[in-house]
């Protein structure tokens, strides 16, 4: 695989250290954008940053920053379906996937970039609900990580007993005949930052982070994501479920999760890490679901844990 250039979208971030795009096509064809930061002091190693569902590398700026700062390289993803990467449905704006094992395809791209760019070893997972689900996946695979860490990982989607049932067998249905590109209900085309006043939110108690994700979708509707479809839904319930029956992989693991998350599942989490004999669990005192866009000093404290666990595994 040969990489070229990709537009990454300065003008909505800022840092000494500037973060570089690359189009990466994976092995189906699905073109991905591909971000890397290097830290301007000796490198102690690569941390891949594995995203959220309608989240895109420009968001993670400021986390690259943190980080680099420090020493780690980073590594993010547009994964395929959202960001600027190929979009699967013609209405661009609705969240899909075939399967949820494409998304190892665009993992298997990332890695391949980071081989290519020659970044530092050894590498650590990162990965933000979507992408706790797409990395604990990947781990289970033997993804070559020393460790790996997650903030409201995507080990089951938080829905009432009647809803997980309905929505079960309405997503299997529309999927068995040929539906699964309907947006799923009670969902909109609009991304939700868009629609969503601060007040009442669940993704940050930060209005400055809040004011910062509606601005870069102001600036870059390009990179802008609503609703999933009916088949996303489907796909993701049966991996959560699949995952969840899975032994803990033999890998250190740092797991955060907010006292105030109302998107993911808690109890899965903690059932996950409860089971995870190299795992931690760090409860985050008034967090909702991004624990990496919360107020400064949660973010410090989130990142200082990562620096340290990365550290004492490399």
């Amino acid at each position: 695989m040969r990489l070229s250039p990709a537009p990454f979208h300065s003008e909505l971030v800022g840092g000494p250290v500037a973060g570089q795009a690359h189009w990466a096509t994976c092995d189906d064809g699905v073109r991905i954008r591909v971000a890397h930061w290097r830290p301007q002091i000796p490198a102690r190693g690569t941390v891949l940053m594995f995203p959220g569902r309608t989240e895109y590398i420009e968001k993670y700026d400021h986390t690259a920053q943190a980080l680099t700062a420090l020493g780690w390289a980073m590594v993010s993803v547009d994964w395929r379906g959202q960001g600027l990467a190929d979009r699967l449905l013609p209405n661009r704006q609705i969240g899909h996937v075939g399967n949820f094992a494409d998304y190892q395809r665009d993992v298997a791209a990332v890695l391949d970039v980071a081989r290519q760019l020659d970044l530092p070893h050894p590498l650590h997972l990162l990965g933000h609900s979507m992408g706790g689900c797409i990395g604990l996946r990947a781990v289970q695979q033997g993804l070559p990580v020393a460790s790996c860490a997650f903030t409201g990982p995507m080990w089951g989607i938080l829905l009432p007993p009647h809803m997980r049932i309905l929505l079960g067998l309405v997503s299997g249905a529309a999927t068995a005949l040929g539906l699964g590109h309907v947006l799923t209900p009670s969902t909109t085309a609009e991304n939700y930052v868009l629609t969503q006043d601060f007040d009442g939110n669940t993704l940050t108690t930060d209005p400055q982070m809040y004011a910062m994700m509606r601005d870069h979708l102001t600036k870059a509707p390009d990179l802008g994501l609503g609703g999933p479809s009916l088949r996303w839904i489907r796909k993701a319930l049966d991996e959560t479920a699949a995952l969840a029956k899975l032994a803990a992989p033999d890998l250190p693991c740092l797991t955060f999760l907010g006292t105030d998350e109302q998107i993911v599942d808690p109890q899965a989490i903690k059932d996950q890490m409860a089971r995870w004999p190299k795992g931690t669990l760090e409860i985050v005192d008034g967090a909702q679901h991004e624990v990496l866009m919360e107020p400064p000093a949660m973010r410090d404290a989130a990142i200082a844990l990562l620096d340290r666990h990365f550290t004492q595994n490399t």
